[in-house]
């Protein structure tokens, strides 16, 4: 009996140490998020099927052509944001800007996949401004709002910058 009641209070000690050892690293580990990437064929079939248009100043896909709309490497997550953007507005969703060259750079950039704009039109504008907070002006004095998902729609003036960190609207 004594060889087991030593055994139980090491086995508590281990256990407590342990348990003690995975709060520690929970408190410590910085919380990674797997982004899947898209290449253009995945993207725009998905986006198609969903019903979102895309234009684009020079007519073309070409990610390293700024006057091209490209969603080459763009996050599965920034995709699935603006097809539930378009089921959950019924608003018509034109993508003018994707992941190509000739935006600002950043972690959340349209470069690294994070980021859409897409044009003005009397739905989507009333959508946004209805159903988002005001969030104050962007650092460069841009109007913006921010979803419950904590996405954010920036109007900048001729288009919605739009910054998705989650794939809810």
């Amino acid at each position: 009996m004594p060889g087991q009641l030593m055994l139980t209070r090491v086995a508590l000690g281990l256990a407590a140490s342990a348990a003690t050892a995975v709060f520690a690293t929970i408190g410590t580990a910085q919380a990674t998020e797997q982004v899947t990437k898209l290449t253009q064929a995945q993207a725009a079939s998905q986006l198609s099927a969903a019903g979102v248009t895309r234009s684009s100043s020079g007519g073309c896909t070409d990610r390293y052509n700024s006057t091209c709309t490209s969603y080459e490497q763009i996050n599965q997550s920034t995709v699935s944001g603006v097809i539930t953007l378009k089921r959950a507005s019924g608003c018509a969703v034109n993508i003018t800007g994707g992941t190509e060259t000739g935006h600002a750079s950043g972690t959340y950039s349209h470069w690294n996949g994070y980021k859409v704009d897409i044009s003005h039109n009397s739905c989507i504008d009333a959508y946004v401004k209805n159903n988002f907070g005001y969030a104050g002006l962007r650092g460069d004095g841009y109007p913006q709002w921010k979803a419950a998902s904590g996405n954010l729609y920036c109007d900048e003036g001729n288009h919605w910058d739009i910054t998705y960190y989650t794939c809810g609207c």
